[in-house]
């Protein structure tokens, strides 16, 4: 059970949550927040005082004030009308998370929303009631309005949930479990759709998915170092602690864990002096990987606990004011940043690819690998399939975030198109999953050829594993297959924290 505050969400409680299902509870000192939040913008309401959100019209139609008839009327408006998401939906496993962080931010008690609505939200997530939510349609700011409006129409009875492979009608689950729609009251419809829930979501699902492939990349790498007889003294924790990176260093420390006992690996001098850059600067490469890795935690980490509606509530409702957290600039950098990360560890991971099918590159190992050379092709489209999504990668990592277009009648005239980076970013990841997949079948072939007897014990237990599912290359067949199911073998161990 994750106890939600507010505060104090991290990543491997939302991996927890995410992939383990575990449960989540209101924690009661967050509970006291959101009563007294509520109590204000009742009194609000009330008292007529004229406040944004409220009682007013949004964007451009802030200048607009509503009757207190209409309040409610005002929410369920909202609710529709920003309910504008298309194209395919985000993954099950992203709505889920973005239901969960904007149960989070909610919980802070700057939102004026009532308990029975977190309550609701809480029940969605412990009973795998998950909004279908399409991916486009975001600009980043004013937050994700158009997901998370098809998050809240779930809340009122309208829109889909999943339900397996199936959408279903929202209401239909809510009969299911004798329950009916929520009916918004003031404030509440802005409070759930005013956020960067849905960048943060797949921008955490991004993260989490992203630290188990770079772990991935580092035994996958440190076979084909096998494979092509690498020379292990550029993993030497001096080279490493010469140029201080703690990164660097930690890379170095577990390729040379990886390849303990090994007797493929070489001296410098036995077969040549030095490696080309693909295998000789894995620890500074994959290590630069991994200073953005750490970068991008810290910011979604901030972000999951951050309120991000507009306005906010402040001492019992005295003070309301309106701002901009809803801006989603720093998840907006972070995502563009994870994407040049990522991108990069594919980039070099095609080039260890290239050098163990390359008959002028790869030590004597069969051109291709193939087991009879001419007559039968081996690995070398395999190697045309990774640089193409190798070449897909640099078209995505073009940053999102420097482009802005204005909306709503220009006020709001600056927008950080994170949601965008965020796909993205989730797009390059799947691609480069693959890439790795793509250097693990020719890793594990090229140790073949040269004797998996002499393989490290460490690597030697993977090589075993997944031969059990990825058979030797005795000839040639559809190796598509091969990488997807393998693919689906390394994305499956995000489920559990694995450095």
């Amino acid at each position: 059970m994750i106890n939600l505050k507010g505060h104090e969400l991290t990543l491997e409680d939302m991996r927890a949550i995410l992939y383990q299902k575990e449960e989540v509870k209101l924690e009661q000192s967050a509970i006291e927040a959101v009563q007294k939040s509520r109590k204000a913008v009742d009194r609000i309401v009330k008292e007529q005082s004229t406040v944004y959100g409220i009682n007013t019209g949004f964007g451009k139609f802030s200048d607009v004030s509503i009757e207190e008839e209409d309040v409610h009327a005002l929410q369920l408006h909202l609710i529709r009308s920003h309910a504008c998401g298309l194209g395919q939906p985000f993954d099950e496993i992203v709505s889920r998370a973005m239901v969960v962080l904007r149960l989070n931010a909610l919980l802070k008690g700057f939102s004026g929303i009532r308990l029975e609505v977190l309550e609701r939200l809480a029940f969605m997530v412990n009973n795998d009631i998950h909004p279908v939510i399409p991916q486009q349609g975001s600009l980043g700011a004013s937050g994700d309005l158009a997901p998370l409006s098809h998050l809240a129409l779930v809340l009122i009875g309208e829109g889909f949930v999943w339900d397996g492979d199936q959408h279903v009608p929202s209401n239909v689950i809510w009969t299911k479990h004798k329950l009916t729609p929520i009916v918004l009251e003031a404030k509440e419809g802005l409070a759930l759709i005013n956020g960067t829930q849905a960048m943060t979501a797949q921008g955490v699902v991004n993260w989490l998915e992203s630290e188990t492939l770079a772990y991935q990349s580092e035994w996958i790498a440190s076979m084909t170092i096998e494979a092509l007889h690498g020379i292990i003294d550029a993993f030497h924790p001096a080279i490493h602690e010469a140029r201080g990176y703690p990164e660097q260093v930690s890379v170095a420390k577990r390729v040379l864990h990886w390849l303990e006992g090994s007797k493929l690996v070489t001296k410098q001098g036995e077969k040549r002096v030095q490696d080309a850059y693909s295998l000789r600067c894995i620890p500074q490469i994959h290590g630069a990987s991994w200073q953005v890795l750490a970068y991008v935690k810290e910011k979604l980490e901030i972000e999951m606990n951050a309120a991000t509606d507009n306005p906010l509530i402040f001492e019992d409702g005295e003070v309301v004011i309106s701002g901009g957290n809803f801006h989603g600039q720093p998840i907006a950098f972070s995502m563009d940043f994870l994407k040049i990360a990522l991108a990069e560890l594919a980039n070099v991971s095609e080039r260890r690819i290239e050098r163990l099918v390359n008959p002028q590159l790869n030590e004597g190992l069969p051109p291709f690998l193939s087991p009879q050379p001419g007559l039968q092709s081996g690995a070398m489209i395999m190697q045309y399939a990774a640089a193409s999504l190798v070449s897909e990668n640099k078209t995505l990592s073009h940053p999102a975030s420097v482009d802005s277009i204005p909306s709503s009648a220009n006020q709001e005239d600056h927008v950080s198109m994170g949601t965008i980076g965020a796909r993205h970013a989730n797009q390059i990841i799947q691609n480069a999953r693959r890439v790795l997949a793509i250097e693990l079948i020719c890793a594990m072939q090229g140790i073949e050829y040269r004797g998996k007897d002499l393989m490290a014990p460490s690597l030697s237990k993977k090589w075993h594993e997944i031969r059990a599912f990825i058979p030797s290359i005795t000839k040639d067949r559809i190796f598509s297959v091969d990488i997807e199911n393998l693919n689906k073998y390394l994305k499956s161990e995000t489920a559990r924290k694995i450095g």
